[in-house]
Order: C-alpha cells, then sequence, then structure tokens
C-alpha cells in the first residue's frame, strides 16, 4: 500500500519526536552521575557505619534489713537517686536475698524480701540483676525456685544466678539493648550453706573450679557473638577489709584476658573499695581485622542500700562499721566504632550513702556537698558533719589511699 506524501510527512514528524524525547531522558539521567553498580557497591562496603554507644550503672547489693522493710514506703528508699539510676540503658545491682512472697519477711541472718521491695527498685530505673551470692539459698530450695520464677516472669528485666535444674549449665543471658548484645553471667564463689548450692552459679574460689569457670565462660563468649561481656562475681574474700587481694586481682584479669570479659562486677565486702580500667590485648577477627579494646574491674562497690550502719558513730566517722553505710554507684560508657571495637569510657563514680530520716526511714542519698549543706541549714548537725568526714574518706578509699 503505498503511502502518500502527507502522510509520510506526518510519520516522520512523529519519528523526529520521539528521538527527540529518548535524548532528553538520556540527558536527565546524565546529569546525576551516578557511579557504576561495581563502584557504588565498593563505596558501600567500605563506608563507615556510627559509632553507637551505650550507658552502663552499676550498683552494689540490695539488702533488706528489718529497719528497711518495717517502713513499707520502699519508693522513697530510691527517690533521690532515681535519676542517677534510671540515666543508665542499662543498670545492675545484686539482690542479696530470696524473693520469696510465699514466705515471711525475714532479716539477717537468713534474708528472705518480697516482690514489692524488688518493685521499688525496678521502678527506680534497675533493670540487671545479679542473683548469686552467699545469701541466695538463705530459704532454701523454695525461696531459690520462687525467686526465679518471680525474674522469670517479669518483662525487660534481666536476672542471672540461678538454674532451672539441680546441676544444670552455667546460667546466662543475651540482653539486646540500643543495637547492643550484652552477654552477662553472675556467679558467687561462696554460700553461706550448701544446701542446693546445685541450683545456683557456684564456683568456689579453687584452682579447679575456677579453671572450670575460665572455660565455661571463653565457651560462652565465643558462641554468643556479644558485643559487650559482662561477668558478675560474688567473691570469696573478708568482709569489711578495704584491701584489694591480689589473688582475685590476677584472678580477674585473666577472665579478661582469657575469656575476653570487658567488665568484672565484683561484690560481696559490703563496704567499696577502688575500681579500675585495665590494659585488655588486642585480638585479631578474619573480617575486622585486629580490634582494640579496654576493660574495666568493680572490686567492691559496697551497699546500696542496707541497714547494717544503725548507729552511726558521729564522734568517730571512721569506725570500721560505718563503712557499710557508704556505697558507690559507677556509671560508665561503652562505645562500639564502625570497625567493631568496643570502648570503655567516660567513668562516673557517684558516692552514695544511707540516710535516716527523722522518722527513722532508711533512704539512699548521693553523698555531694549537695545534701550536706542541705542538713546543714536544716540544722541537722550531727549528720551534716559526720557525712562531711565520711564524704573525705570514701574520696581517699577511691584513691586507693
Amino acid at each position: 500500500m503505498c503511502m502518500t506524501p502527507r502522510r509520510m510527512r506526518r510519520k516522520l514528524r512523529a519519528i523526529a519526536i520521539f528521538i527527540s524525547f529518548l535524548t532528553l531522558l538520556a540527558g536527565c539521567a546524565t546529569t546525576e552521575q551516578h557511579a557504576p553498580l561495581s563502584e557504588r557497591v565498593s563505596q558501600t562496603e567500605i563506608a563507615p557505619a556510627e559509632d553507637t554507644s551505650l550507658t552502663l550503672v552499676f550498683a552494689g547489693d540490695i539488702m533488706a534489713h528489718k529497719p528497711n522493710y518495717q517502713n513499707s514506703d520502699f519508693a522513697r528508699i530510691w527517690r533521690d537517686i532515681t535519676p542517677l539510676v534510671s540515666s543508665g540503658d542499662l543498670s545492675f545491682a545484686n539482690i542479696e536475698a530470696p524473693v520469696a512472697a510465699s514466705l515471711p519477711w525475714s532479716t539477717y541472718p537468713q534474708f528472705n524480701m518480697h516482690s514489692e521491695y524488688v518493685e521499688a527498685a525496678i521502678n527506680a530505673g534497675f533493670n540487671v540483676f545479679s542473683l548469686a551470692n552467699n545469701h541466695t539459698n538463705d530459704q532454701f530450695l523454695d525461696g531459690i525456685k520462687e525467686t526465679k520464677k518471680y525474674f522469670d516472669t517479669r518483662k525487660g528485666i534481666w536476672a542471672c544466678g540461678l538454674k532451672e535444674k539441680s546441676g544444670g549449665e552455667l546460667t546466662y543471658k543475651i540482653i539486646e539493648k540500643n543495637g547492643w548484645n550484652v552477654l552477662f553471667v553472675a556467679i558467687t564463689e561462696i554460700l553461706n550453706r550448701n544446701d542446693y548450692a546445685s541450683y545456683i552459679d557456684y564456683y568456689p574460689s579453687t584452682e579447679k573450679k575456677r579453671a572450670q569457670l575460665i572455660e565455661e565462660l571463653k565457651a560462652l563468649q565465643e558462641k554468643s557473638a556479644c558485643d559487650l561481656f559482662v561477668v558478675s562475681i560474688h567473691c570469696d574474700e573478708p568482709e569489711y577489709v578495704l584491701s584489694i587481694t591480689e589473688n582475685h586481682r590476677a584472678f580477674y584479669k585473666k577472665i579478661i584476658e582469657e575469656c575476653r570479659a570487658d567488665i568484672i562486677w565484683a561484690n560481696h565486702p559490703h563496704i567499696v573499695k577502688p575500681f579500675e580500667e585495665t590494659a585488655a590485648s588486642t585480638f585479631y577477627t578474619e573480617t575486622l581485622g585486629q580490634k582494640k579494646r579496654t576493660a574495666f574491674i568493680m572490686y567492691a562497690n559496697g551497699n546500696t542500700i542496707s541497714a547494717q550502719r544503725t548507729n552511726p558513730q558521729f564522734a568517730a566517722p571512721e569506725t570500721p562499721r560505718d563503712y557499710t553505710g557508704d556505697g558507690l554507684i559507677v556509671k560508665l560508657t561503652a562505645t562500639k566504632s564502625a570497625k567493631g571495637e568496643v570502648l570503655l569510657s567516660g567513668f562516673e563514680p557517684h558516692l552514695i550513702t544511707t540516710y535516716i530520716t527523722p522518722n527513722w526511714q532508711y533512704v539512699v542519698k548521693e553523698l555531694n556537698e549537695d545534701f550536706i549543706n542541705s542538713l546543714d541549714r536544716a540544722e541537722v548537725v550531727n549528720w551534716a558533719k559526720y557525712l562531711g568526714e565520711r564524704k573525705r574518706i570514701m574520696e581517699r578509699v577511691l584513691k586507693g589511699d
């Protein structure tokens, strides 16, 4: 079929318009100057991710003597340090008693507390707990099982130290928080009695049991692929003694080196000992190459709340028993780099004290100039002078003097 000249001109015009449209599209595409796909993939692989950080708060022993629990306003205990405790993404404390509501409250020497006492601490911001210590089996198997059940059913709370069955493997928690995986283990080297010890993460401080613990911690660290490894140790050493034993210093550093633990959080003496940042060897991975490490040891953070100091010696503040009324809360920052290195920094020590109010409630306060000056203004002169001296004493303790 022959095409008329007029129809031919229309077709040629349509073809020209189409070609112009394609040229325009090509021009638009080239103005963005995209790199070839192979180059874009390469750039994505080498582009560093942003550093991420995690804030951790470590307290000491939460105890419940009769003077602590006979006043039922448990929230009042924590009111003044709640901003500090809740400032941590993860805030750690040691529960120094069974938590068994079906059993009566009980004070020293066989402790028992009820869940509302712990709930007040949780409401203040604590969310990670060690349950392994020398008082864990004060209420025998019923106390162990009820404690474990309470913490297992508490959402958003992590706790370690108790086994599901007798002779079970070392327990642990992988805490997923803000893009981090934190491996947490809590063990005790000491029990007041051996009843039902097989239900507790109990590793006596013998050469054989320590070697076993090292191997188990190594295996946990290797399989967990964690970003941060925190080990809680309720240590077998004398109570109320300020010095650090060389035995434990060497043991903790061995855990850091051989098990790649990042933080050792030790307790038991009921008094504060110094803490230290310690060197940790670098290690190699096939994907990341050499990774730097820092590590941190807390030798004892003392009592966070207790009633061991019921009769403060206002005229003799260095009396050994008076050290049980002061504690330490350490706040630190863990930073994870694009290379996968985790570094610890920003160590903030906060001294705390258990203050006995005029109506005989034991409450926790920060041991600082603001609180001491408030007592002075209120003409509570004995406490103001006493805590001023206790603050100076505790500052010397932290320096290792």
